[in-house]
């Protein structure tokens, strides 16, 4: 649905020249800022549906399209297939640009689509990632110098491929001025009324999130790239080399997180511990702090990439009433400084 707040505005207007005896000439109405949201083949559905609703939220204001490397329909994440508006060739000059993540394997080193976000941004006002779209971004050099941010489980993978980029992964979003990069998912849509309150006013992007009935405010305490879960090793493919294991439960914040799984494994339980203890000690890089006794409980201390401390312990207990079924918990908090 298309929804323009400006009406409500040139309603009040016009109450008040009415009771003027000369009406004062009427300005000509300013051109719509264009937004091209780049459009691929697995790109996340909401990190450019929700941007683009945002924008559009605000019609009288910004003209909003879709943009893709040809006129074919683009089939993005979970099969939703989308007929862009233009391309690279007939797309016209964008004031914002928005590049999406998803499966991004199409277009992360595509030299068409790099350079059409290279051309437009030497005349955009804003260009913004969104999710591991900031990888896009990345590619085109022009986040070198820069800081920003991605979805939590590639924070890692970005400091890494990109050392010219100060990644972080305590902000929502973050503002470089022109180059704006933001978290995962719904984190596009702090991005976009960022953006938008910025190019209009801040009343302006306060009413769309009201009519989105979107939580704004989260944006300084909703930081899933914080939570303790990415102190832990990928659990869930690294039971899987050892059995066929399925997660029970997985829950924290972001001082303490706990994951815990219900399996079996053919292996003997005294076999199936010390492979738990070198996947996780290994793939975490922790350090045993128990003397490796043995016990079913096994605990560590380690540091994170961002200097945290943290402990950690791994529990295997057989279940009652079975030879090669068990139950695995693996938990992490932060260390008293």
């Amino acid at each position: 649905m298309m929804r323009s707040f400006r009406p409500v505005a040139a309603c009040l207007i016009g109450f008040v020249l009415a009771g003027s005896a000369v009406a004062a000439p009427q300005d000509a109405t300013p051109a719509r800022k264009k937004v091209a949201i780049l459009i691929f083949n697995g790109a996340e559905v909401i990190d450019y549906a929700g941007p683009y609703e945002v924008f559009n939220a605000e019609s009288d204001a910004f003209d909003v399209f879709t943009v893709a490397a040809t006129a074919a329909p683009v089939v993005t994440g979970m099969g939703l297939e989308v007929v862009p508006k233009y391309t690279y060739a007939t797309a016209p000059q964008a004031d914002v640009v928005v590049i999406p993540g998803g499966m991004i394997a199409p277009v992360e080193h595509d030299p068409a689509t790099l350079d059409w976000i290279r051309a437009e941004t030497r005349h955009t006002r804003y260009t913004m990632s969104v999710c591991n779209g900031a990888f896009i971004l990345a590619n085109t050099g022009l986040l070198d110098g820069l800081t920003a941010t991605t979805t939590r489980h590639n924070i890692e993978r970005l400091r890494a491929e990109y050392p010219k980029v100060t990644v972080v992964r305590d902000q929502r979003y973050v503002d470089n001025g022109r180059i704006i990069a933001t978290g995962g998912l719904s984190a596009g849509i702090d991005g976009a009324l960022h953006v938008l309150g910025k190019m209009t006013d801040e009343g302006n992007a306060q009413t769309v999130a009201l009519y989105l009935e979107y939580d704004a405010e989260h944006e300084g305490s909703y930081l899933p790239a914080t939570f303790a879960v990415d102190a832990i090793p990928d659990v869930g493919a690294g039971l899987q080399k050892l059995g066929d294991w399925t997660i029970e439960s997985t829950e924290g914040d972001a001082r303490h997180w706990e994951i815990s799984a219900t399996g079996t494994s053919k292996l003997p339980a005294a076999d199936l511990k010390k492979k738990l203890d070198a996947l996780f000690s290994g793939a975490g890089k922790w350090t045993a702090a128990d003397g490796g006794n043995g016990k079913d409980a096994d605990a560590w201390t380690f540091s994170d990439a961002d200097g945290r401390h943290w402990t950690a312990s791994l529990s295997l207990k057989p279940l009652s009433g079975y030879t090669d079924r068990y139950a695995v918990s693996v938990a992490v908090a932060r260390a008293q400084s």
